[in-house]
């Protein structure tokens, strides 16, 4: 799972993550976003389900991307366990997330998460290493 940092906030909570690429950004959010709520370290990587967003601004993309984890997650019961680096063209992300079944005996829920937000949401690309600093609704 992705390396990230926890955010302090008085109500949410956040994180931090980079990555050598915008789509491995994506990849590496949705992999901390999973590791917030659930422990996945024994998740199997057995199905793979797509998951594809739109959105016109990188951050619209960026939070309806994790939004669409957290359905996959919470709505859907799937666990990803990996994800491939998405592919940004346009207006559309589309990647592949690798998981199975949601098993709260085997992957023991952290905090329910309601949602990825836009508040003191930051993209940000320096020096070749892009960085993603997100707060979600719990």
């Amino acid at each position: 799972m992705a390396e990230y940092e926890l955010l302090e906030h008085t109500a949410d909570t956040g994180f931090r993550v980079r990555a050598a690429s915008l789509g491995q950004l994506f990849a590496r959010a949705a992999e901390a976003l999973v590791s917030i709520a659930v422990d996945a370290a024994r998740a199997r990587a057995a199905e793979k389900r797509l998951i594809r967003c739109t959105g016109s601004t990188v951050e619209d993309r960026f939070v309806n991307w994790l939004n669409e984890v957290l359905w996959l997650l919470d709505g859907e019961r799937f666990l990803p366990a990996r994800f491939e680096d998405p592919v940004l063209d346009g207006d559309s992300v589309t990647a592949a997330a690798w998981g199975e079944a949601r098993d709260d005996a085997r992957h023991p829920p952290r905090i329910v998460i309601k949602a990825a937000t836009f508040h003191q949401l930051a993209i940000r690309e320096q020096n070749g290493v892009w960085e993603a600093e997100v707060f979600l609704d719990i």
